[in-house]
Order: structure tokens, then C-alpha cells, then sequence
């Protein structure tokens, strides 16, 4: 169990425990420390794809938070530790606000809100064309996920794994859900996310829960992995990940547990899973789903059947962010902000690109046919692939 345990600690600073014997258990299994897992050495691709950089702006560091751009059409809004919260559009930066206190969770915008979180539990709104002030509440506790933002209110997710839709004219809350936790558990920085009726989930012990957008109540659970072991760091398998959702079908994965496929339609039946472990993410087009694994690896399954399609193993250890696909190209991003162009028939790499040399730890984003990558120094880019 050692190799799946060190995995664990690649995603964020990372734990939250029950108690001190527990923590100090994990601290000394931290791969960051010298004597960690070596990352593969970069060695020449033949490049076969034209990457363009369409713009960059520098926004500020991300510190020990990891902050996710938030893309609304040709819109990227942006948060940092320091409290900057800024609009770019376009490459053109249409406004920069200071918040007025340290932020630990963002970005989650629509055509009107933008909405972050902060390290007491806060959640703050605002105009998504001039950054004036719309409300701020309070949540339960620390909020590390961005919020997401949809036509029936923002939903926010806060470190004690509470689940809240907030009303968005006011921030007043509509429902609240809440339920049990492992006594250890990844500390999670991925949103909720809107579709159809529901707002989905993943949790602790491997659960992807579908809540009602009315009241909040549960309607199906999708068994994403079971925790087995005789440890509690054994036991760890939570979904940590953003869902991927295309039509009928949504996907998601788990750490130490599996990638696993759902329908939505017929009351998240299981359609096929797979066992592999990722707390990176995954995405999905109409034909396959593509998912980066705890060691760098990135796979590539048949989205009906779950079938092998092709696996790049060269960026081992490399603590490789979740893919992004558009058309032909399939692009992720690792701790040294090199972004890698893989081709989505084959895998092989078709290009790549270096950023500001600091790690990108959260998914590519897609925007139109660019890919949108945030560094934890705070630079954040867009790239053509063709």
C-alpha cells in the first residue's frame, strides 16, 4: 500500500485528520522531500502541432491555495491568495479588485456573478461586468473549492465537506447538506457541479451524490470506489476531481479506487469502471474519456464501453494536472509549467510549452479552441494547439 499512500500526498497540502498521530504519520511520507519520487526527465518530441500563446497576464501567486480560472465565453476570471480578483477578456484585463482579505478558494463566475472563498469561511460576490460588490455570508467552515455558479444560486462546498446553495441576489442560504466523513480524508479543492436537475458531488469513501436542486436532498449515489485496507491511509478513496459530464453520461474519479461511468438519465446506473487511481482529474468528448493517474500517467477509454484506448507513461511523476481536449489535441500541465500537446488518437506528444516554470495544479481549462492554464506564481495563459 506505500506506493498508492505516497501518491496521496501529490495533491495538495492534503489531509484533513482527526487527529495530530495521524498527520504527522502523513508528513513523513511527503514525496516533495528529497528522497521523494524522481520526475521523468523531459527528453525532445518531434513537434507536429502549431501552439500559439494567445496571451498571458500575471495575477498573483496562489501561495499554499490552489485557485482554478473560472471561463465564461471569451471571459477568464481570476483569483489569488492576496485577495486580486480580476477579469480578462480577450487578453485584455477589463477590471482588477482587491477583495480586502486573503482568498483560499476561487474562481466561479456566469455572465453575471463571480463568486470566491475564503480561509474563514466566507464567500463573497460580485458583478461579473465591473467587479462592484454584490454580498458576502458565511458557510460552516474554510472554503476550498471554487463556488459554482448557475441559474439556481451559487453552491458552495466548504472543507468540512457541507454542501450549500446560496441564493444569488442576497447570499442567503436555501439548503445545506452534510454528511458523515472518514476520520481521514484528501483535503478537496474540486467544485460542485450543475446538470439538469441535480448538483453533483464527489465525497469521501468514493461517492458521487446527486442532490436535488430544490431542496438539497440526496436522489442516487454512485458507488466510485470502496475503501479497503487496514489502515485509515489505506481507506483513503474519495473523489477529489471535478466530475466530467457530456449529455447522459457523467464520469468521475477516485483516489486509491476508480475511474467509473454513470448514467444520469437512468438513475446513475453504472455503465463501466475501471480501476485507477486519480485525484487529477478527467475530461470527456464524444468519444473517449481521458483521465491523468496518480503517478503522471494519462489514459485514454472508450466512454461507452470503458475499453483501453492508449496510455502516456512519460511524464512519471510529474505531478501532471487534469486534461483538457479540443478536436485532435488533449492537453495537460505539470509542476514545472510545461504544458504537453498529446494527440487524442494515439497519445503521442505533438508539442509543448513552457509557462512561468511554477506548477499548474489544477485541470487545464478549455475556452473555445484555446487551453487556459494557471500557475501557482500566479501566471495565467492561453494556447492554441492546431
Amino acid at each position: 500500500m506505500l506506493p498508492r499512500a505516497l501518491a496521496l500526498l501529490a495533491f495538495a497540502s492534503l489531509f484533513t485528520a482527526g487527529c495530530s498521530t495521524m498527520s504527522d504519520a502523513v508528513d513523513k511520507l511527503n514525496p516533495f522531500a528529497s528522497s521523494g519520487p524522481k520526475m521523468a526527465v523531459l527528453t525532445p518530441i518531434e513537434t507536429t502541432a502549431d501552439v500559439r500563446e494567445l496571451w498571458s497576464q500575471g495575477v498573483g501567486k496562489a501561495g499554499e491555495y490552489i485557485f482554478t480560472p473560472a471561463v465564461v465565453g471569451s471571459a477568464v476570471y481570476v483569483a489569488a491568495r492576496d485577495g486580486t480578483l480580476s477579469k480578462i477578456e480577450d487578453g485584455r484585463r477589463v477590471w482588477s479588485i482587491s477583495v480586502g482579505q486573503t482568498l483560499s478558494a476561487g474562481v466561479g463566475a456566469n455572465d453575471r456573478i463571480v463568486a470566491v472563498g475564503t480561509p474563514k469561511g466566507e464567500v463573497l460576490a460580485f458583478a461579473a461586468d465591473d467587479g462592484r460588490s454584490l454580498w458576502k455570508t458565511r458557510v460552516t467552515s474554510e472554503v476550498l473549492a471554487p463556488p459554482a455558479v448557475g441559474d439556481a444560486g451559487v453552491v458552495v462546498r466548504s472543507g468540512d465537506n457541507r454542501v450549500a446553495l446560496l441564493d444569488s441576489f442576497d447570499g442567503g442560504r436555501k439548503w445545506i447538506y452534510q454528511r458523515a466523513t472518514p476520520p481521514l480524508s484528501v483535503r478537496n479543492t474540486a467544485p460542485p457541479v450543475f446538470a439538469d436537475r441535480f448538483v453533483f458531488v464527489g465525497f469521501p469513501g468514493g461517492k458521487l451524490v446527486a442532490l436535488a436542486l430544490q431542496n438539497g436532498a440526496p436522489v442516487w449515489e454512485g458507488p466510485v470506489a470502496s475503501p479497503k485496507g487496514a489502515t485509515e491511509l489505506d481507506r483513503v478513496a474519495d473523489v477529489v476531481s471535478v466530475p466530467a459530464i457530456d449529455g447522459r453520461t457523467i464520469c468521475a474519479a477516485a483516489f486509491q479506487g476508480r475511474v467509473a461511468c454513470f448514467d444520469m438519465v437512468q438513475g446513475g446506473a453504472l455503465m463501466w469502471s475501471r480501476d485507477i487511481s486519480s485525484a487529477a482529474g478527467l475530461a470527456l468528448d464524444n468519444r473517449f474519456l481521458f483521465v491523468t493517474d496518480d503517478r503522471g500517467a494519462v489514459h485514454a477509454f472508450d466512454r461507452n464501453t470503458g475499453s483501453s484506448m492508449w496510455k502516456q507513461d512519460k511524464l512519471l511523476n510529474r505531478r501532471v494536472s487534469g486534461p483538457a481536449v479540443y478536436r485532435s489535441v488533449v492537453a495537460v500541465a505539470d509542476a514545472e509549467g510545461v504544458v504537453h500537446f498529446l494527440s487524442r488518437e494515439d497519445g503521442s506528444f505533438v508539442a509543448r510549452q513552457k509557462t512561468d516554470g511554477t506548477a499548474v495544479r489544477t485541470p487545464v481549462q478549455r475556452m473555445g479552441s484555446a487551453f487556459v492554464v494557471q500557475t501557482l506564481g500566479g501566471n495565467v495563459s492561453a494556447f492554441e494547439a492546431r
